[in-house]
């Protein structure tokens, strides 16, 4: 297949990529964040920030957008709070022109209206209206986060789409891609077999789907 390890890796499915991880001993599967709209795919490299509790007197919660390059992804770690937000409408709509390739939360956003006017993809735990200002500020950009049980480095790539997202570490990615498109390649054989009237056990012991994803 032709084409640079991102945009193969973009062409693949989120339930594809977590089987190769799985089969690698890895874990990418950011746990518990989900698209906001449907129909939603992104692909890109990570730009990560890290919140915490706001401190006495207050930080900020950021001006980090400036630095994030096109086709970039947002990551931002809130530590999972659901109780205020740290993305909303000047955001997403500073982001979309810029072309930065989408957010993603551990945590919520709000003023949703306007990501879904524009189609800009964001994966979160959901929305609520309340501000961050003052309740949560800035502690680090451009370090590891941890986002849904998962570490993310900067640089890494993430792919969402409507599973949800996944991340494939950059020291694995090249391994990721071989193995991901294998079980592509083999899973598009089981469809065309049991399509064309074999028996789904037929076809899945033809292509070895049981083991998969299983660690070599």
């Amino acid at each position: 297949m032709t084409g640079t390890v991102d945009e193969r890796l973009a062409r693949l499915s989120t339930a594809t990529i977590s089987d190769a991880l799985d089969r690698l001993g890895r874990t990418g599967g950011l746990l518990g964040l989900a698209p906001l709209g449907p129909g939603q795919r992104m692909a890109g490299r990570a730009y990560t920030i890290r919140y915490v509790s706001a401190s006495t007197p207050p930080g900020t919660v950021g001006d980090y957008l400036d630095d994030v390059p096109a086709g970039g992804v947002v990551v931002l770690d809130n530590d999972g709070r659901t109780d205020c937000t740290v993305w909303g409408d000047i955001l997403t709509a500073v982001a979309n022109a810029r072309g930065v390739a989408g957010t993603v939360i551990d945590g919520v956003c709000r003023d949703v209206h306007r990501a879904l006017d524009l189609a800009y993809p964001i994966y979160s735990r959901g929305r609520f209206m309340r501000t961050g200002k003052d309740r949560v500020e800035v502690a680090e950009v451009q370090g590891p986060v941890n986002i849904g049980g998962v570490q993310v480095r900067p640089g890494d790539l993430l792919i969402g789409d409507q599973d949800g997202v996944v991340a494939v570490p950059q020291d694995c990615e090249e391994r990721v891609l071989a193995v991901a498109e294998e079980i592509a390649e083999r899973e598009d054989g089981i469809l065309r077999m049991a399509l064309a009237g074999s028996s789904i056990a037929e076809a899945r012991a033809a292509y070895g789907y049981h083991d998969l994803q299983r660690k070599a």
